[in-house]
């Protein structure tokens, strides 16, 4: 049973914590509406301040210069940062993934390969020739890590994960259950009315705090690499097809799929199923709303679009405020055309 008090919390978050609560102690955490004695929840959407007097938790973070407009409300922490504090104590105290250790007996670790220390080998992993694993990583049960690849320290490897060869993969690194990272690129040549496979020769790179969901896939470039930069984020079931390059700290959601041979810049942000077609770059700081299709190089920075083909949001709002008003356009226009008519006719008399 995890008991850690308030004064603790505040300490390790940089909080500052209301007069006289430092010793309450939490044992859980929870959202506000479902909050019980003994959890700690988060307030930073001032949509839901109700809630926050309402709540049954003992203790919530809010903002750092939130001032409760009740008397009545659990103990606070104050934190420039809510969300931010609220996740570092999940992590350290409420994390489900625990540090485990040790080799299974029923593992297989080709001879040539190269373990760092305090490194977590599951039942029925598979690792091949001349591969190098770096300090603290954690290879879960099924994971198959095949020949020539590198994967830097702290890396965490969930069940089934496969990694082809030549996969090259930084430090703390994270990837979950079945995702597949260097499988083959979509590459085939019509040739006398079929398709000849094209090989593909390249490899993976993927460099430090990357974290991919579960069942992502990741092509392996035709010739070089397929990159995703530092501290990127994919969602599960992200497509990122052969040459692709993904810039640093840039997220993707689910079910979003990368056409070949496209750049991505910096902190881009991609919602749900957006389709992104290939050889085309996307610049810097854009953001993208679910279901966007992306046909054609987006080079200004930083702007918010969405639709198909993906434009400025308020240029397609508008677009659909237009589609609403066409019923009654039609509407009207027949009207004037049997007005029209009906004047003709009265002309004719």
């Amino acid at each position: 049973m995890i008991s850690i008090n308030v004064s603790e919390i505040a300490k390790i978050t940089g909080g500052k914590i209301s007069p006289e609560s430092g010793n309450i102690s939490i044992s859980k955490v929870s959202k506000l509406e479902e909050g019980t004695l003994g959890s700690l929840g988060f307030f930073s959407n001032p949509k839901y301040e109700k809630q926050l007097y309402s709540t049954g938790c003992s203790a919530v973070f809010v903002p750092k210069d939130f001032v409760p407009t009740s008397k009545e409300h659990p103990a606070l922490i104050h934190h420039e940062n809510p969300y931010f504090a609220f996740c570092v104590i999940l992590s350290r105290y409420f994390n489900p993934n625990k540090i485990k250790s040790g080799i299974s007996d029923k593992s297989f670790i080709h001879n040539t390969s190269k373990l760092g220390e305090s490194v977590f080998i599951g039942e029925f992993v598979s690792i091949g020739e001349s591969t190098i694993i770096g300090n603290n990583c954690q290879i879960h049960s099924g994971v198959k890590i095949m020949d020539d690849c590198v994967i830097g320290d702290n890396a965490i490897l969930f069940p089934n994960v496969v990694i082809y060869p030549g996969t090259r993969i930084g430090k703390n690194f994270t990837a979950h259950a079945g995702s597949i990272i260097g499988s083959d690129g979509f590459g085939f040549a019509p040739v006398n009315g079929r398709y000849e496979k094209i090989p593909q020769v390249g490899n993976v790179v993927i460099e430090d705090f990357v974290e991919i969901g579960a069942n992502c896939c990741i092509d392996r470039a035709t010739m070089g690499s397929t990159v995703i930069k530092e501290g990127t984020k994919l969602d599960n079931m992200v497509q990122i097809a052969h040459n692709v390059e993904v810039g640093k700290h840039t997220v993707i959601a689910s079910q979003t799929g990368v056409a070949g041979s496209t750049k991505i810049g910096d902190h881009c942000v991609f919602g749900g199923q957006v389709g992104i077609a290939g050889h085309i770059e996307i610049a810097s700081g854009n953001q993208f709303g679910g279901q966007s299709g992306i046909t054609g190089s987006v080079l200004k920075t930083g702007q918010k679009m969405t639709g198909t083909p993906a434009m400025d949001v308020n240029s397609y709002l508008r677009g659909v405020v237009g589609m609403q008003k066409i019923p009654n356009i039609i509407k009207q226009i027949k009207e004037l055309q049997s007005e029209i008519e009906r004047l003709k006719s009265n002309g004719k008399d």
